[in-house]
């Protein structure tokens, strides 16, 4: 039951935490037109011209977020390689000017980060295009995206933009980055102008069901969703109003689909300002960690490498891989894995496995031919001579020795390799090349939360591991 009237006390009492001061905003935003007036003067000699875009623009960033994100665009003419340098020379110049540092950030083609004080500039050059037919590169839609939302006045329903972002963040659901699998800024802003506001957002969403589609402009007839869901597989389908052929949502995992509408319904039936603040998660006790294995009888393995010097949009993508194949391996052994997931801090990577069977029998049996096929039976004789033989029913078996009893053993086994060898194994080729040069490996209690010790971001994870969010359709 929703007491609708408690909600919107909590909604009102959650503005105080999700909008901007005004002192804030005039000191982002001199801020910001100061860098774009440097920007400009430097791009127009290449004919080229800087923009505003993003929250800053539309006036739906979260406070505490001094965030910038000026795009340089660039005519068509420019080369690929032309442009990537004359963006790179600009973010270069525009630290000058502030006398900030920088550093070089990949996307799909570099750009800079500019730090200055406590605020942050992303210079990215694309190319200045009128629709998408022109696109030339992913970042290109960015200046359309901002165009189409200005001129459907999203700055009226900011701080309802402002309500989900923060509702995402404090419950760990924001950014369509690898690490999150969450909702990006700019599909935020779409679900709350399909739907005008936070409160009607939620109404609906718990009665999502997956391949929901939210098509605001009307691209495609509703005889055609049925394809659309076979097409994009997603479990939330938000159709760009500038690229028809783009799903905004396609980051969006199933997981943090259905905890969205987990929350969603937990906050419409008990109300409170909690759902708009981010709770401070404790790293695992030692206590908890043997108790939760003892509890459910599990045992957990460990694995800990050097972080290779990549951006989690790389790294993650490759752990998840990574994790993927040890579990195909230990299968292939009759290993089995309850659960799995990896997480990347900033100095140390790490794959955890929550073992259903992690220890087997000294022996196993192999099954042979049938008994009526000669040839093989004489061959199975052959090849198990210094084994029990025997039949079963029609069948030839043999007992053999097991080669690994500990899904441990089989592990560190398979990864003690050079790095080509793990690549032929199917390891990702950044996480093989940090592997080769060595690795930690452990089920032992007292080492796992050595690694706690020396990472405290580690045992938050791992924490939240153990706490597994019960999700509802």
């Amino acid at each position: 039951m929703i007491d609708e009237e408690r909600v919107r006390e909590v909604i009102k009492e959650a503005y105080k935490i999700v909008v901007p001061s005004k002192g804030e905003v005039e000191a982002l935003l001199n801020f910001a037109y100061n860098v774009l007036k440097f920007a400009n003067e430097f791009s127009k000699v290449y004919n080229a011209e800087a923009e505003i875009v993003g929250s800053v623009a539309r006036d739906t960033w979260l406070p505490g977020k001094k965030e910038v994100d000026i795009f340089v665009k660039f005519p068509l003419y420019f080369s690929r390689e032309k442009l990537e340098e004359l963006g790179l020379i600009i973010g270069k110049r525009i630290a000058e000017e502030l006398n900030a540092e920088y550093k070089i950030e990949y996307a799909e083609h570099p750009y800079v980060k500019v730090f200055f004080q406590d605020f942050t500039v992303d210079v990215v050059p694309c190319y200045k295009i009128k629709s998408i037919d022109e696109m030339k590169s992913a970042v290109d839609r960015s200046p359309l995206h901002n165009e189409y939302l200005l001129k459907k006045r999203i700055n009226l329903i900011s701080n309802e933009v402002r309500l989900l972002k923060q509702f995402l963040v404090a419950n760990e659901m924001y950014g369509a980055e690898a690490k999150v699998n969450g909702f990006s800024g700019y599909l935020c802003e779409l679900l709350i102008l399909n739907y005008g506001s936070f409160l009607n957002l939620l109404k609906d969403a718990i009665n999502w069901l997956p391949g929901k589609i939210i098509d605001i402009e009307k691209h495609y007839d509703e005889s055609e969703y049925l394809k659309l869901r076979k097409i994009f597989k997603s479990a939330l389908i938000v159709i760009d109003p500038v690229d028809k052929n783009r799903n905004v949502a396609a980051a969006l995992s199933f997981y943090n689909f259905f905890k969205f509408k987990t929350f969603a319904r937990k906050f419409l039936e008990n109300s409170t300002i909690d759902f708009f603040i981010k709770r401070e998660i404790e790293p695992i006790s030692y206590n908890d960690l043997i108790y939760l294995q003892m509890k459910r009888r599990t045992n957990l393995i460990v694995l800990r490498f050097k972080r290779p010097e990549i951006a989690d949009d790389i790294i993650y993508p490759q752990m998840r891989k990574f994790a993927k194949r040890i579990d195909e391996i230990l299968k292939m052994y009759s290993f089995k894995v309850l659960w799995k997931d990896v997480f990347c801090s900033k100095d140390f990577c790490y794959l955890v496995l929550e073992m259903e069977i992690s220890k087997l029998p000294k022996v196993e049996k192999r099954e042979g031919p049938i008994v009526f096929d000669i040839e093989n039976s004489i061959n199975f004789f052959k090849k198990y001579k210094d084994y029990l033989i025997t039949v079963e029913k029609d069948r030839l078996v043999a007992e053999i020795p097991r080669r690994f009893e500990r899904a441990i053993d089989k592990i560190k086994d398979s990864l003690s390799a050079d790095e080509q060898r793990l690549i032929s194994k199917g390891i990702p080729n950044f996480i093989a090349r940090e592997i080769s040069k060595g690795f930690e490996l452990t089920d032992e209690s007292s080492k796992i939360y050595k690694f706690i010790q020396e990472d405290i971001e580690f045992g938050r994870f791992l924490k939240k591991f153990f706490e597994k969010e019960k999700l509802i359709l």
